[in-house]
């Protein structure tokens, strides 16, 4: 049980650094054609960078589905887990508390919260591939508690 638990925790917190560099050196480079999306004014529930999501969640899927029908690699089940619970944490703080994609009214007095929002929208003032910076979806450095958006 603690090593299946420490197995989703590391993969959550690898997911994270995972994360970073594909944002920055994927998203914002060879694969700016479904990111710019993001970046884009809305023209609906959905946009393409949203198969950033499909991909990640159809590679926990087979984590998950592999590691439970074979005993010998049963720890995949655990790394699909820990994808699966870095894909939710990603979703509330980003779609839902960030970009607001599900409309619901709020308060955020949370001092983390509030960072790594405002971290997320200093990334987003710049709308092209380049210059960007804050590339992370959960952690936010603490020089973003600060810094006037």
């Amino acid at each position: 049980m603690i090593q299946n638990t420490l197995i989703i925790i590391a993969t959550v917190l690898f997911m994270e650094c995972f994360a970073w560099f594909s944002h920055k050196y994927v998203m914002h480079g060879f694969m700016w054609v479904w990111h710019q999306s993001h970046h884009s004014k809305k023209k609906g529930l959905f946009e393409i960078n949203d198969l950033f999501g499909i991909i990640f969640g159809m590679v926990s899927v087979f984590l998950i589905v592999f590691g439970s029908l074979n005993l010998d690699w049963k720890n995949y089940f655990w790394i699909g887990i820990g994808i699966l619970v870095y894909g939710i944490l990603y979703f509330i703080f980003h779609d839902v508390i960030v970009h607001q994609r599900l409309k619901f009214s709020y308060s955020i007095k949370n001092k983390y919260l509030k960072r790594i929002i405002k971290a997320h929208h200093i990334h987003h003032k710049i709308s092209s591939k380049e210059g960007g910076e804050a590339f992370g979806f959960l952690y936010a450095s603490r020089k973003y508690s600060s810094k006037k958006i």
